[in-house]
């Protein structure tokens, strides 16, 4: 076991969930540090990410111990605190884009729930994977105008609150001007409303003799 002193923790669901109780991986065993990731220096000088310190210990402590296995390097121009930020947000991402979805370069891919830190990544990352196009949906469309410099090449902001009847109407008409290209990939962080007119619209489109706005 590697012993790492501790620079930057990241506080992610995960993490909360864990130390809650109410995340399946829980093990209900104490004394418990909480903290399933981070970043931090081994006593031979190497600062490395770390995941999955060995139990009871955890990543939001001074010192933990880790497998070896679980740490990868960490570049000399990536801050500690940002490197823990990003971690889990680019991991899971990357699973999606990659493992699961299977992106191809000049696809189209669709991240609703872009303004967080998982979604602002995600779009990032469809870019460099070569996307063609990437849609940013999201209900800050301040926010969300800024994910334009980070490569996204389509914004939609929504409201759907119940006060505002008219806004399913008005996302699911934003929605199918933008399915008339194709879509190829749906990243979804927010479930819901919004994930549920996403999913209705691309069935319409598909309906509507648009057979390119199918999607993974």
């Amino acid at each position: 076991m590697d012993l790492v002193t501790v620079h930057a923790a990241a506080l992610s669901n995960l993490t909360k969930g864990r130390a809650s109780g109410s995340h399946y991986s829980s093990e209900y065993v104490y004394p418990f540090v909480p903290g399933v990731d981070g970043v931090g220096t081994t006593i031979d000088g190497r600062r490395v990410y770390f995941v999955l310190p060995e139990a009871p210990f955890g990543a939001m402590a001074e010192q933990t111990l880790v497998d070896p296995r679980h740490t990868i390097p960490v570049p000399a121009a990536l801050n500690s605190v940002l490197a823990a930020a990003i971690a889990n947000p680019g991991m899971s991402c990357w699973a999606a884009l990659v493992e699961r979805a299977h992106l191809q370069p000049g696809e189209t891919v669709l991240v609703n729930g872009a303004t967080g830190a998982s979604g602002n990544v995600a779009v990032q990352v469809a870019k460099q994977l070569g996307a063609k196009r990437v849609i940013a949906t999201g209900r800050n469309a301040v926010e969300l105008e800024s994910l334009r410099a980070l490569g996204a090449d389509a914004i939609l902001p929504f409201d759907l609150r119940p006060g505002d009847s008219d806004g399913v109407d008005r996302f699911a008409a934003a929605l199918a001007a933008e399915f008339t290209q194709g879509i190829d990939v749906v990243i979804d962080y927010l479930w819901g409303t919004s994930a549920r007119t996403i999913i209705t619209s691309i069935a319409r489109a598909v309906e509507d003799a648009h057979p390119s706005a199918s999607s993974r």
